[in-house]
């Protein structure tokens, strides 16, 4: 998740080591040139690769925290538009903007996005191809600027449960933008997010479960900024886990409603840039398999 997303990842001795929650919006060091030309490059293999699709939309993802913890390797999505107002492949995503302390709805060009990357070192971007008309359904949808702000929440955390309205995380709203496309006929109602996650619970759709494994860890999580644990229920509580959008389930979701969706996964090293076609994903440590595209990356 971009502006204000707190990590979920906990160190050993139960020590939480929540990224950036005290300091995420006191202002971030800015990757080196070096590092800056090698994701620049990645966003470029990432527009190849749409481009190359034939699509006017992706759902797209992309590594940026420690939540390996969890079996998580992406962290915050958005919808990727060849027609975006912005420029071409632009991300319409949620975001929490520091100075004003709201989230807003932001587009983003893509290599502003990969560059958000907590990791410049190794990272991965995941790219979802819909059927023909699931996408244009959805283009029509996230096109669509009274839409995008009515499904916006109030409140920002990063680890907002699923089904709740008293907070939004990016990939929740998502979510949410998702179900209003998909879910028939709708309306710039008060109601709007309700309904959304109404249809999600109807058509099957299962958050990530965050299981944290030591209840006190809990009370912690409720201490720091940007997460909050007065929309969960009691009994996820109990249980130490959060229930929560996240790319991951996103993407099974719509693997499972169109099991014609296509994936393309990509990653990179200081060295070079992985392609890979499938729904398997890349071994960690950014290794390549059998049929996966190898590109060296170019030296500033």
């Amino acid at each position: 998740m971009r502006r204000g997303l707190i990590g979920l990842a906990c160190t050993v001795g139960a020590h939480c080591a929540w990224a950036g929650s005290l300091n995420y919006c006191q202002g971030q060091v800015e990757p080196g040139a070096a590092v800056q030309d090698r994701l620049i490059q990645v966003a470029g293999v990432v527009k190849s690769e749409l481009e190359r699709s034939g699509q006017t939309l992706a759902l797209v993802a992309r590594s940026g925290l420690a939540l390996q913890r969890f079996d998580h390797r992406y962290s915050h999505a958005g919808v990727s538009l060849k027609a975006s107002p912005n420029t071409p492949w632009s991300v319409r995503q949620l975001y929490y903007a520091c100075d004003e302390q709201r989230p807003r709805i932001f587009d983003q060009g893509m290599s502003g996005f990969v560059l958000g990357a907590n990791d410049p070192a190794e990272g991965y971007v995941s790219i979802v191809l819909l059927p023909a008309e699931a996408a244009s359904t959805l283009e029509r949808a996230a096109l669509d600027e009274i839409r995008a702000v009515q499904l916006l929440g109030a409140t920002y955390s990063a680890n907002a449960y699923a089904f709740g309205l008293r907070y939004q995380n990016c990939n929740q709203w998502l979510a949410e933008l998702l179900a209003s496309a998909w879910g028939g006929a709708w309306t710039a109602a008060d109601d709007a997010r309700d309904q959304a996650q109404q249809w999600l619970k109807a058509e099957g759709y299962a958050p990530s479960v965050f299981d944290l494994g030591w209840r006190p860890l809990v009370w912690l999580a409720g201490l720091l900024p940007w997460l909050h644990t007065d929309d969960h229920p009691s009994e996820d509580l109990a249980r130490a886990q959060f229930r929560v959008s996240m790319p991951q389930s996103l993407a099974a979701f719509v693997h499972h409603r169109w099991p014609e969706a296509t994936h393309i996964e990509l990653c990179y090293t200081a060295l070079h840039i992985v392609v890979h076609q499938g729904w398997e994903p890349i071994a960690p440590g950014c290794l390549p398999a059998d049929g996966d595209t190898v590109l060296a990356l170019q030296k500033p």
